[in-house]
C-alpha cells in the first residue's frame, strides 16, 4: 500500500492498489444501497443508469450495486437486479459503461436474501429454520447449499462478460450468508454450522468458484458485518476470526459494516459515538489481521470524519452511503480545496420505514435528474416505494413463476 499524505484532499485522492492488480483512482466508494430501481423483471432501467452514471461523474472511485440477486426465487425487494442467464445484457452492458465514465468502476453486490427473502414473491429459505414474530422461514437442505457457489459464479461471470469492474459479496446486514455466519440463525449441526469455520465454510467455497469463473484479476470484494446487535448474534471475537479466515482467501476487499433488517434489531447507529463513524474500533482490529484491505461503511457525514480514519490508519477507504444520495458529487466536492459536507435532513416523527423510504425515493430522484424538486415526507415516501413494490411484484411473479 502507498502511504497516504497528511492535507485532506490527497488522503482522499490517492489511488488504492487492490491484491489482483486493479487500481480504484481514490478512496471514496458509493456504498452498496437497495436502489430498487429495477423494472420488476430483474433488469436495470434508464433511472438506475442514470444514477449510477451520475454517482460516477461525481468522483466515486468505486460504486456498489446493493442487493443484486444470483437467484431470483430469494430477493429482497421486486426492484433488485437478477445476474441469470437470461438478463438482459443489453441493459447491463448500458449500466456497466454508464457507470464506469469518468474513470469509476461499478461492481454489483452479489447476494441471496435467505430468510429475509421479499415474502410476496418467495418462500424465505435460511440456514436453519425460524419462527419468530414478524418472520418466518425454511432451513436450507444441503443440495440448496451446494446450489450456491455455482449461482455466484454464474452471476459473477455474467457481470464480468456486461462489462463490470469486479462484484462484492453481501455477507452482512442479516441477509444468507450473514445468516450463516451467525449463531443467533444458523443451527445447523452438519458441516455448515458449528464453529466459526463451519459457519464461514459455504461463504469459502463460493470465494474460490468466483474466483475460477472470473481469473486471477478480476476484484472480489465481500460485506461482513462486525456485529449484528443482536443478543446471542454474530460476536466481535466472531468476526475477527472471519477476517482472519478471508485473509486466506483471495478477496480484494473487506467492507466492514454492521447490524441486520430482522425484527427488533437495534439500528447501525445505536450505542456508537455521533462525532465518530460506526464500526471504527472493530476496522483497526481486523486492518492489524489481515493482508487485503479494509473499507469502512457506516456513519460518515463529513469530510473530517473521513480523512481521520485514513489519517490514523484505521481503513483504506471510506463507503458513503446517505451522505451520497445527498450529493451525488460529494465526492468531487471533498476532493476539492473547498471541501463541503452535505446537509442531513431532520424527520419529526417519522413513521417505521419512513427514513429508508425517504432515502430510496430520493435515489429515484437523482436518477431522473429532479432530486430539486424533491419533497415528499418520509409517511408519502413510505407510500409510494411500497406502493411501487406492489406493483412490481406482480411484474416478477410472471418474470420468475
Amino acid at each position: 500500500m502507498k502511504k497516504i499524505g497528511n492535507d485532506a484532499k490527497n488522503l482522499l485522492d490517492q489511488p488504492l492498489d487492490l491484491p489482483c492488480g486493479v487500481r480504484l483512482k481514490n478512496r471514496l466508494v458509493k456504498s452498496a444501497m437497495s436502489d430498487s430501481l429495477g423494472d420488476g423483471a430483474g433488469n436495470p432501467t434508464e433511472v438506475q443508469m442514470r444514477l449510477y452514471e451520475r454517482w460516477a461523474e461525481g468522483g466515486a472511485a468505486l460504486s456498489l450495486i446493493g442487493e443484486v440477486q444470483t437467484n431470483p426465487h430469494y430477493p429482497e425487494k421486486p426492484g433488485n437486479l437478477v445476474l441469470v442467464p437470461d438478463a438482459d445484457l443489453t441493459a447491463l452492458k448500458a449500466l456497466a459503461r454508464r457507470g464506469s465514465a469518468n474513470g469509476s468502476n461499478i461492481w454489483p453486490q452479489l447476494g441471496h436474501a435467505g430468510a429475509l427473502a421479499h415474502g410476496p414473491i418467495s418462500d424465505p429459505k435460511g440456514p436453519s429454520p425460524l419462527d419468530v414474530e414478524g418472520l418466518r422461514c425454511d432451513g436450507m437442505s444441503l443440495e440448496d447449499i451446494h446450489d450456491l457457489p455455482h449461482a455466484y459464479a454464474q452471476a459473477a461471470s455474467l457481470a464480468q462478460k456486461a462489462g463490470f469492474g469486479g462484484v462484492q459479496i453481501h455477507a452482512g446486514h442479516g441477509f444468507l450468508f450473514s445468516q450463516f455466519l451467525s449463531p443467533l440463525f444458523n443451527h445447523r449441526t452438519d458441516t455448515y454450522g458449528g464453529t466459526v469455520q463451519r459457519r464461514f465454510r459455504v461463504i469459502g467455497e463460493v470465494i474460490d468458484a468466483v474466483r475460477q469463473a472470473v481469473g486471477p484479476a478480476f476484484p472480489i470484494g465481500i460485506k461482513i458485518n462486525s456485529t449484528d446487535k443482536l443478543e446471542g448474534g454474530l460476536t466481535t471475537d466472531d468476526a475477527l476470526q472471519i477476517v482472519q479466515l478471508l485473509d486466506e482467501t483471495s478477496v480484494d476487499l473487506i467492507d466492514i459494516s454492521g447490524g441486520t433488517y430482522f425484527p427488533g434489531a437495534a439500528s447501525s447507529s445505536e450505542g456508537t459515538s455521533s462525532s465518530d463513524p460506526y464500526f471504527i474500533d472493530f476496522a483497526r482490529q481486523a486492518k492489524k489481521i489481515t493482508s487485503i484491505p479494509i473499507m469502512l461503511t457506516g456513519g460518515f457525514e463529513t469530510r473530517d470524519q473521513a480523512t481521520r480514519v485514513l489519517a490514523d490508519g484505521s481503513a483504506y477507504a471510506i463507503s458513503l452511503a446517505r451522505a451520497m444520495v445527498l450529493n451525488a458529487s460529494l465526492a468531487n466536492a471533498w476532493l476539492s480545496d473547498a471541501g463541503g459536507d452535505p446537509e442531513f435532513p431532520t424527520f419529526d416523527a417519522p413513521p417505521r420505514g419512513g427514513v429508508t423510504a425517504w432515502y430510496s425515493m430520493r435515489l429515484t430522484a437523482l436518477g431522473e435528474d429532479r432530486e430539486e424538486q424533491f419533497v415528499l415526507s418520509p409517511a408519502d415516501a413510505l407510500e409510494a416505494y411500497d406502493t411501487r413494490d406492489a406493483q412490481r411484484c406482480e411484474t416478477w411473479r410472471n418474470r420468475f413463476s
